[in-house]
């Protein structure tokens, strides 16, 4: 084999691994376009929902996933940059902040995953407990709001039914003006409709709020735990291209 031909050839391979690391970019930064969307509708489509979670992980992990697809948004144009200018310091740059972004998406992940494990025995510990000691209670008027929302969105009543209400602090109260449960069970909500809890009148759904919450959630953290693991792994291809065209770079004489 000529010089000349092995050249030809190594400069044909530079090429089409300058070519790849284009493609890697777009689907990167596409990718991170969607971490970062998943996680602010994570927070403000159902933000309220968050008041009512004993642990922070649910957060949490949006929280990550939004810094993550910030970071790959940026990131994605410096891949550009380091491609265009064939320079050993941008590439290597750029191949550590995959790496970065690579582990803060894979924690977001994994938190989504052992969250998802124990959801359903968190929920049953402290939703009936949240909703019926802070109902309604000086100081508590965000936990009042998403509760009323809870009931009204997925159109239940109580944690596991509608007799939950009865232990309520507020139930108890003279504020409660002789209702049996919240106005937000009823089905269509009038002032004091909810001195009646007939079924005709309120929402008595198999399982209560705590099943419509859970599934909830658990969907979403499948969500955010598949779009965080799955960008993490197309991350890896980039973290390979980008090293097999620092080391053709390297190769090549100045």
């Amino acid at each position: 084999m000529s010089v000349e031909y092995k050249d030809d050839q190594e400069d044909w391979l530079t090429v089409c691994l300058k070519y790849l690391l284009f493609v890697f970019n777009f689907l990167f930064w596409v990718g991170g376009a969607a971490v970062l969307g998943v996680g602010v509708w994570t927070l403000v489509e159902k933000s309220d929902y968050l008041s009512l979670l004993a642990s922070s992980t649910f957060a949490v992990s949006a929280y990550i996933l939004i810094l993550a697809g910030s970071l790959v948004v940026v990131t994605g144009f410096l891949g550009c940059c380091a491609v265009i200018r064939e320079q050993r310091s941008c590439l290597s740059t750029y191949f550590f902040c995959l790496l970065f972004i690579f582990l803060i998406e894979l924690v977001a992940g994994v938190l989504a995953y052992v969250y998802y494990q124990k959801l359903s025995e968190e929920l049953k510990q402290h939703l009936n407990q949240t909703m019926t000691e802070n109902y309604a209670q000086p100081g508590k008027e965000a936990i009042t709001l998403a509760v009323d929302r809870l009931q009204q969105d997925f159109k239940c009543c109580g944690s596991n039914n509608s007799h939950d209400w009865v232990a309520s602090v507020y139930i108890s109260s003279k504020q409660a003006e002789n209702r049996v449960v919240p106005d937000s069970c009823c089905k269509t909500i009038t002032p004091v409709c909810g001195r009646r809890d007939h079924p005709s009148n309120i929402y008595k759904v198999e399982g209560g709020c705590i099943t419509k919450l859970e599934q909830f959630l658990a969907d979403h953290l499948l969500v955010i735990g598949a779009v965080g693991i799955g960008v993490a792994c197309l991350q890896i291809c980039g973290m390979v291209f980008t090293c097999c065209l620092y080391k053709r770079i390297k190769m090549e004489p100045y």
